[in-house]
């Protein structure tokens, strides 16, 4: 009994410390930025990259989506993309599983993300059962029922496939009915604002598990289940591509949202649909653009591709949660946003 209260005191130590997520309304970063624009490297990059943001916001006909890979939420940037949503400042969002489901729609049940301020050696947060994601911790316990949550959500559905939108507005309904723990989450608002959300690799991330169980015990039952079908998702994306017309992408990170919400055009184009490509992009990543890879193309690349266009585009080469408060803030207190029409491009697939 005494080595479990002490393992238990020495996980509440470890987790004695939420991450605080910062609020773009709390100050103005205008000033800052402003200056920024005046220097060089890095900092005049993101001062571009805001100038590119809200000339995207500016143009009445441009719908923006946000595409967000790597761990921003969980990191303290978790409310900045739910008050994008919640201002009308963007319009679509493409995103990894763990953004979505992993970090958002966790905080949604109650639980927290935690600052790592002591790293002991890995095999002690196993025994512990707490998860890293370098300098910030879950509780795996919590983590459980997030897995638990999509179970239930599915067993309520229709046994029929879903693309992940589809999936991701059911997890939001179930929030807005009063679910929530922590009301205003990025899945919740996107829900009541009908910006649709996908992740093209839904099930690489805790709800994988809950869905993986639904399957198997209704395969066990001889029962139908549902499925997540990702060729709905790209179609359904492309669908709000030429829907749209005008598009801007702002991009955090790389990988499968950046790739999956270029290709719209391509796909468009393979439709028969001359759609334009993308006219404003930026994107903020650390990666190397040395290894070919899609997470570090630059956007100059993605113009060869017939993706992007070149003339209003900023790579920006660093961590986001280090520049992404400040040029979120500074459009947040600028007008770019103020009178935009509500795209609400969820409702074409009611």
């Amino acid at each position: 009994m005494s080595e479990v209260l002490t393992q238990s005191n020495r996980k509440a130590a470890l987790l004695a410390h939420p991450v605080e997520h910062v609020d773009i309304a709390s100050f103005d970063a205008r000033p800052i930025m402003a200056s920024m624009d005046k220097m060089s490297f890095t900092a005049r990059d993101a001062a571009r990259a805001l100038e590119i943001y809200e000339a995207m916001l500016a143009d009445k006909d441009c719908s923006v989506i946000l595409t967000l890979a790597g761990s921003t939420s969980a990191g303290g940037c978790m409310h900045v993309w739910r008050d994008l949503v919640a201002n009308n400042m963007v319009d679509a969002i493409v995103a990894t599983g763990a953004s979505v489901v992993d970090m958002d729609f966790l905080e949604a049940l109650g639980f927290r993300h935690y600052q790592a301020r002591e790293i002991p050696d890995d095999r002690e947060l196993r025994a512990l059962r707490i998860d890293r994601i370098y300098d910030t911790y879950i509780d795996e316990d919590e983590l459980q029922v997030c897995d638990a949550t999509i179970y239930e959500i599915a067993e309520r559905l229709e046994a029929r496939p879903y693309s992940s939108r589809e999936f991701i507005a059911e997890m939001g309904k179930w929030l807005a009915e009063g679910n929530a723990k922590k009301p205003g989450s990025l899945i919740e608002e996107a829900y009541k604002a009908g910006v649709p959300i996908f992740s093209p690799a839904f099930t690489d991330s805790s709800a994988g598990f809950g869905l993986v169980k639904h399957q198997v015990e209704r395969l066990k039952a001889g029962e139908p289940y549902m499925t997540i079908d990702s060729i709905a998702d790209f179609r359904e994306l492309t669908d709000i591509k030429i829907a749209a017309g005008r598009t801007g992408l702002f991009m955090i990170g790389g990988g499968a949202p950046k790739n999956f919400a270029q290709d719209t055009v391509v796909c468009a184009e393979i439709l028969g649909v001359d759609a334009e490509m993308h006219a404003y992009a930026v994107q903020i990543t650390v990666a190397d653009v040395r290894d070919g890879a899609c997470s570090s193309s630059t956007l100059q690349e993605a113009c060869s591709w017939g993706k992007v266009d070149v003339a209003l585009e900023q790579m920006v080469y660093a961590e986001a949660g280090s520049v992404i408060p400040l040029i979120m803030s500074a459009a947040y207190h600028g007008d770019s946003w103020k009178g935009r029409a509500a795209r609400r491009h969820a409702d074409m697939f009611s």
